[in-house]
């Protein structure tokens, strides 16, 4: 039995590991031409059929904001890309979240979901292992230069000359580079009362109230508060904080805000104190990272 993706509210990263959410079922609206993810999770999805001797298959399909596909995985390596829009992949404890200059790719039998952060268009590209020579064995954040982006879309003509094909499948793979971008965590703290305030700030990233401001709230004082922060997730409250503010940032930036309507919403008192913070913790500006 297959189901569709799921609808749930969608808490955003650029490469950011994310907390797990509960998942309510809804099916995507626009073309229904992808793989289909099955009830059982880490169920087999086989991509979409193959034009006869290709190595490298597309796929294509629209989702809505904060819609899922339920855990799954593929017998063939998958290159999981948004053309339009930002693209989550959840796998191996690590949610992934891409704009188009990033793609993921997905080692064959490696159990993922995918999401989307606002309305995306989806071109997922489908290896078969025994003729692609990439080794990676973990999920891998790939670079999508302006050709690799007009090679996915030329690939996805069913109707290509086989030796087309072959061709443009062949750039594809001397295409796929890794990319060095930082993985910014920011775990839920396990402590219930840390906890209602990192809820809180997940919510309202802006929101500026002081530990023991917040403890009048929660019933601690702000030095416990504080060691629950370090003991639970490893690092100090205003570090978490910052990587939440981040987070948050990242839909507003993939849509075309401006940098500085999305540092004044999540909470930057100027637009160069947040974009020093994201070069911080991702290691490039804003703007290179979602540049085209």
């Amino acid at each position: 039995m297959f189901r569709g993706p799921m609808a749930l509210p969608l808490v955003t990263e650029a490469v950011f590991p994310l907390h797990d959410q509960p998942h309510a079922h809804e099916r995507p609206e626009g073309r229904h031409d992808q793989p289909h993810a099955l009830d059982e999770p880490g169920g087999q999805v086989a991509p979409p059929g193959p034009p006869a001797g290709a190595a490298v298959v597309v796929g294509s399909f629209a989702m809505g904001r904060g819609q899922w596909f339920a855990r799954h995985r593929h017998e063939h390596h998958q290159l999981a890309w948004a053309r339009r829009g930002v693209l989550a992949v959840r796998a191996t404890g690590t949610t992934w979240v891409l704009p188009p200059s990033m793609a993921l790719w997905i080692p064959a039998g490696t159990p993922h979901a995918t999401g989307a952060a606002g309305p995306a268009l989806f071109r997922s590209l489908y290896f078969l292992p025994d003729r692609c020579p990439v080794g990676w064995s973990a999920p891998t954040v790939v670079g999508v230069s302006p050709l690799l982006r007009e090679l996915i879309s030329y690939l996805s003509d069913g109707a290509l000359d086989p030796a087309a094909r072959e061709r443009a499948e062949a750039v594809v793979l001397d295409q796929l580079r890794p990319v060095s971008v930082a993985t910014v965590q920011a775990p839920m703290p396990q402590d219930p009362r840390a906890r209602r305030v990192a809820e809180a700030l997940r919510a309202d990233p802006s929101d500026g109230r002081t530990l023991a401001e917040w403890g009048t709230r929660v019933g601690a004082s702000g030095r416990t508060l504080a060691r629950a922060f370090v003991t639970d997730t490893g690092m100090p409250y205003g570090q978490w904080r910052t990587r939440v503010r981040l987070q948050a940032a990242m839909p507003l930036l993939a849509g075309g805000a401006t940098v500085a309507a999305v540092a004044a919403r999540v909470g930057y008192a100027s637009p160069s104190a947040f974009v020093a913070a994201f070069r911080r913790a991702v290691g490039v500006p804003p703007g290179t990272y979602f540049a085209p």
